[in-house]
């Protein structure tokens, strides 16, 4: 599995250069039996989960229940989850709370364990930033899971920007 999480608040000019990337290091590093995970929602899920079948590659989608039934997701979540149970080959039901933001993160923990591989959208946000990104990457590492980073160029949120870019591999 390779798993894709990051920054969900990225703009429609950022999604589409942003989707031709994710979908050439997805062609990279697919092994026979590959698939791509991402937990549903707006912004960054959709993106992956074009450039996923861009890629070839089956769609696994996360989507949080209740229970034994998916839950309900936030009003904005809801058409891009639409788009996403289209584009998916499997769907997996993840016991949490879609707004709460220590439950998402926990659920993409799951996901990162999960995984041979994530792919990780980051905008260049302090790690201290509420956002998860930068502990995701961290908990990856901790656990042996190949990590790589893709700067995305526009985030809503406008948060600080580096003046450089990293390196493409983190």
């Amino acid at each position: 599995m390779i798993a894709v999480v990051g920054h969900v608040d990225l703009t429609p000019q950022a999604m589409k250069p942003l989707e031709a990337e994710l979908s050439d290091r997805l062609k990279r590093l697919a092994q026979p039996g590959s698939m791509v995970l991402t937990r549903a929602g707006r912004g960054l899920p959709v993106v992956a989960g074009r450039a996923t079948r861009r890629a070839g590659l089956p769609l696994v989608v996360v989507l949080p229940s209740q229970g034994s039934v998916p839950a309900l997701l936030p009003g904005p979540d809801q058409a891009a989850a639409g788009e996403l149970l289209f584009l998916a080959a499997h769907v997996r039901l993840v016991p949490y709370d879609p707004v709460d933001r220590s439950a998402c993160t926990g659920a993409d923990e799951r996901l990162v364990c999960s995984s041979r591989h994530l792919l990780v959208v980051r905008d260049g946000s302090a790690p201290c930033d509420p956002d998860a990104t930068a502990h995701l990457i961290a908990y990856a590492r901790s656990r042996g899971v190949a990590t790589e980073t893709l700067w995305a160029r526009d985030c809503t949120r406008g948060s600080m920007q580096p003046q450089t870019r990293p390196g493409e591999f983190s």
